[in-house]
This record gives C-alpha cells, structure tokens and sequence, in this order.
C-alpha cells in the first residue's frame, strides 16, 4: 500500500525515514515529481527501475540539499562552480566525472565515469533531503517512457502499490525536467533542454553546443532515449489543421474541428506551456481513450527558451514506437477519467 503523506514537518519525517530503510519515495520538485531513493544503497537504486520498468542502462540524476554536497561527489570545474552558483537551487543538472571515492552506487550512474547531480529548488523537496541526510536518486515518478508527472495524483495512477509513499507537495511549477549539462569536459554538451534555458547559461560560461541522438554508445544523461514522455495515444507535432477523430494540444488561439482540445496557454506564453504540458498530455491520452480519439495533434510551439525544452519532450513523444494494440497488451487498459476534468467533444479541456 503506498502511503500519501502530507507535506509537513510529521510527514516529511516519515518520507526521510522511508528513505533511509532503503524504501521508494515519490515526491515533488520545481521540475516534476521524482521516484526518490536512498542513491549511496545499491539495492534501493534498483528498486527505482524496478519500479519504473526502466532500462538499467539510463542513468540517473541525484539529489542533494545544497551546492558543497552536490559538487562534493564528482570533480567540479570552474564553469561548474559558475554554473551552480549561477542556477542552484533550481531546475539545472550538472554531469560531471565521479570522484575516485564518491560513495553513489554505480547503478545510479549507469554504470559510467560521470553523475548527474543537482540541487532542486522546491521548499518540500530541499526539506526531504535535509531531513533524510543522504543523496537522493530521483528519476521522474512515472513507468518508464511514459509522460512526467507533475501532481501527486498523476504518480499514484502510475504506481500505487510499487512504492511506499509520495509526499504530496502540490503542482510542479515548471512543469518540464531539468536541463542537464554536460560539464566533464572542456566543451560543455546540453545533454537535455529543460527548466533553465541555454541562452541563460550561455549568459554565464559562453557557448554550449548540443548533443548528437544517442545511438549505440551508452547514455549520459536521463531522458536521452528516443522515445520518451509518450502517452499511449499517437502524437503528430507541428499541426497546421486538426480532424474531428484528433485531440488538439494547443498553444495560442486553437485550431477549429479537433475532437476536443487542451490549450497550453492561450496567451502563447512559454512558461505557462511547460507547467502544463505533462498535464495536458495525460488528459489528452485519456480523453482520446473514452471519446475513441485516435491522435493528438500539437500546434507549433516556437523553438527557443523553454520552447526547446517543450519541443525535446514533444519530438519523443511522437517518435515510432510499437502499436498501439501493443500498449494495451503490455500497459494494461485505458485508464478511466474523471467526469469533470473532460469536456465535450469541440471544447476545452484544463
């Protein structure tokens, strides 16, 4: 039974113990909700793929309460020090090489010479991991692949009964990951766009160029696979039109005819898209289940600041993936959804 806890100082508590006995807990930040275990004990870190159904070979971010432990466990250049005193707290993830002594289990590096570190900006968040006393390995709480939560609620329909608590810590303000920046080397690689934007860390330590598709060599950093954040639903990015038999992920003024819609923001503005867009995926999906919808058309969102960050997430979520009879002998069926957070076909949803 997987236990909601409140996000005071009693259930705080109980999550930081929780994580010490070398259980699973899911819990908020900035970004999403992350699946957060104990990443110094072999055995809880492979509990979180476990859990996830994850491919070991992902690596993982790690957690810590503040910039000298973060930087404490790897080899921490000077653009790494600008860097964090630059965007930490927040929603930035540094990968660097592992110090011969870092204490963090290999799984949770994937097996490489490199981890991905950060320190989040969320009050729940930053109270767990001081409460806790150790590094915290937290992908995002959801099976792997699939879309991101951003509400309690959302890891709960993905895995009540698969770990012991989430502690609820309200609705994720960024609404995408973290950006993660590879910094091992002289050239700095963003690995993955996300909640700070490149042109901000560019501001800071100059050019940043950009990773290739992974194909046979081993990931760096999470969310590097090709098909990722996907609902079971088929996604078709950059709609210029929409059918009645789709649903719309919109941005800005909607395109008329779609089955039914969900607007990342009707004032086209960036920021509101990203806090929104796990959020409209998932009602999306549900919706195209009940109302027997068979895609979900996006309209352009435009490809800058957090605009990258919603487009990575995008892209991978439309990428050819098996079909979707496939997703329901292997997933389970559609999920059931609330009468109330769907409208009728040709309104708006969220």
């Amino acid at each position: 039974m997987t236990e909601l806890l409140r996000p005071d100082a009693v259930g705080i508590a109980r999550a930081a113990a929780l994580l010490r006995k070398g259980l699973l807990v899911a819990f908020g930040t900035e970004t999403v909700y992350g699946l957060g275990a104990d990443a110094t004990n072999d055995r809880a870190v492979a509990a979180i793929f476990a859990a996830k159904e994850r491919p070991r070979f992902n690596p993982l971010i790690c957690h810590y309460a503040d910039d000298d432990a973060a930087l404490a466990d790897v080899i921490a250049n000077d653009k790494a020090w600008r860097l964090a005193t630059a965007f930490w707290p927040g929603p930035l993830t540094l990968v660097l090489a592992r110090r011969p002594d870092c204490a963090i289990s290999l799984f949770a590096s994937g097996g490489l010479d490199t981890l991905a570190v950060r320190v989040p900006e969320h009050c729940v968040a930053r109270a767990l991991l001081l409460e806790a006393g150790v590094p915290v390995a937290a992908p995002s709480a959801n099976r792997s692949g699939r879309v991101s939560p951003t509400t309690a609620q959302h890891v709960l329909q993905e895995l009540s009964g698969r770990i012991a608590a989430v502690l609820e810590s309200g609705l994720c303000a960024v609404g995408v990951e973290s950006t993660v920046l590879d910094v091992s080397s002289p050239t700095p690689v963003l690995l993955r766009p996300g909640g700070v934007t490149v042109e901000a860390i560019e501001d800071v330590i100059g050019k940043v160029e950009t990773a290739v598709p992974p194909s046979s060599e081993p990931l760096r950093s999470p969310g590097m696979l090709a098909v990722h954040y996907a609902p079971r639903t088929h996604v078709r990015c950059s709609a210029v039109s929409v059918a009645p038999n789709e649903a719309l992920l919109a941005f800005g003024a909607p395109l008329p005819g779609a089955g039914i819609t969900f607007n990342l923001s009707e004032r086209s503005d960036l920021a509101e898209a990203a806090s929104r867009l796990f959020t409209g995926l998932r009602k999306l999906d549900e919706a195209a289940a009940v109302l027997r919808l068979e895609r979900i058309a996006v309209m352009p969102v435009p490809d800058q600041g957090l605009g990258r960050a919603i487009n990575d997430r995008l892209r991978r979520a439309a990428s050819p993936r098996m079909g979707r009879g496939v997703w329901r002998r292997r997933c389970g069926e559609w999920s059931d959804c609330d009468d109330d957070s769907i409208a009728h076909p040709g309104h708006e949803i969220g």
